[in-house]
């Protein structure tokens, strides 16, 4: 039987996003709900592996898991059993549409397309007031770069793009951000549209843990996250991370945390060797090592973390600590970590005719990243560092 539309849903169930930077990005629309329902129970259900995301996260009253093989129908039929009466379908995808329709949840909400419109039964427009962007193909990239080397050969040098926390983000950038594409979808049932800084729950417990774990030293601790699992193109040149580290610790006396997934651990390993030449300095290297609550904690427990654009960048900066994020083929203007414009965090974009191109590779001479300089790198971790709040 149909739930009616005008009243508040008993028992909602959100359908979360597969990985971990865009789950992360989905916290302000949870909080926003939580704010706006407060006598409904809110289950969300997510991929096993973003389990650890969402343990005592004050947005969620209950977490249900898959598996990565499981089927559409042993999932609906799992959803079905719970009697939910509304579900918010996060993702854009026919499959989860198929999945909140099977499990003969009565009210089903999420974006219009991906031909899963006939799935819903409040299919939500897409917001017409953003900037879009797009991947780019190797052979535009290419032509851009042309156009602009013949263009600078008749004109003079310009000076470097500024650093900060904006990046020159505008306002119009700014509410394109994936943080508003969920706050639009959470306004659905009454959530205000408002941004709220994007938050994972670490308890203090868990900070002194870890760092008995892996025998994390006292003062100040830098992160070093050089690994980005969507492809070579997003990652900062691991030579440079070291050059960047050692000035760092010559300036700030300060240890290193190595992040990465199991797929880092040769970056990872690398990195760690060449610091280790350095006299008196602390460097773990825990990249493969940590269960997701584990990184959440050791995240926390830096000062700044220096990142390229990944995962657990959206992490760091959700659970409290400060980032110099580095940007060459993605954008900071739609996937930038915390709350847009927050002054605790300064993005340095490179600088590049075809950026953002949103490709794996780079098709050229990867010269968006190249651009951004050790010095420049290391003066933005510097301000971090010294940053009050």
């Amino acid at each position: 039987m149909f739930s009616d539309p005008s009243s508040p849903p008993r028992r909602l169930l959100v359908r979360g996003v597969n990985w971990i930077g865009d789950a992360v990005m989905t916290t302000p629309a949870l909080l926003r709900l939580l704010e706006a329902l407060p006598d409904t129970h809110i289950t969300l259900l997510t991929h096993e592996k973003l389990a650890g995301l969402w343990q005592a996260h004050p947005a969620v009253n209950e977490v249900i898991t898959f598996a990565p093989k499981e089927g559409l129908f042993s999932i609906a039929h799992r959803l079905r059993e719970a009697n939910f009466d509304t579900a918010l379908v996060l993702p854009n995808s026919l499959r989860t549409g198929l999945e909140v329709r099977l499990a003969g949840i009565p009210r089903r909400i999420g974006y219009a397309g991906s031909w899963r419109s006939w799935l819903l039964t409040n299919a939500v427009p897409w917001r017409t007031d953003v900037v879009k962007m797009r991947k780019r193909t190797a052979e535009e990239v290419r032509r851009l770069v042309a156009d602009a080397d013949r263009s600078a050969a008749f004109r003079p040098q310009q000076a470097p793009l500024p650093d900060g926390h904006s990046c020159g983000v505008n306002a119009a950038l700014r509410a394109s951000h994936h943080i508003f594409h969920y706050l639009h979808l959470a306004a659905a049932l009454g959530a205000k549209h408002e941004p709220l800084a994007p938050f994972i729950a670490v308890t203090d417990a868990e900070v002194a843990a870890v760092k008995a774990k892996f025998n994390l030293p006292g003062g100040l601790l830098i992160g070093l996250n050089a690994g980005a699992e969507y492809g070579p193109a997003k990652r900062w040149p691991a030579d440079r991370f070291v050059a960047a580290a050692k000035q760092l610790s010559a300036q700030l006396q300060c240890g290193f945390v190595i992040f990465g997934g199991p797929a880092d651990n040769g970056l990872a390993t690398e990195i760690a060797a060449a610091l280790a030449t350095m006299p008196a300095v602390s460097v773990t290297n825990l990249a493969g090592h940590t269960s997701l609550r584990e990184l959440c904690a050791a995240l926390r427990a830096c000062r700044v973390v220096l990142t390229n654009d990944t995962g657990p960048m959206h992490l760091a900066a959700a659970v409290g600590a400060r980032l110099v994020g580095l940007f060459g083929s993605t954008s900071n203007e739609l996937t930038g970590p915390g709350l847009p414009g927050d002054a605790r965090h300064i993005l340095l974009r490179g600088e590049a005719s075809c950026a953002p191109c949103f490709l794996r590779g780079c098709p050229i001479d990867f010269r968006c990243m190249k651009s951004l300089t050790v010095e420049r790198v290391v003066q933005a971790v510097h301000q971090a560092a010294q940053l009050g709040g």
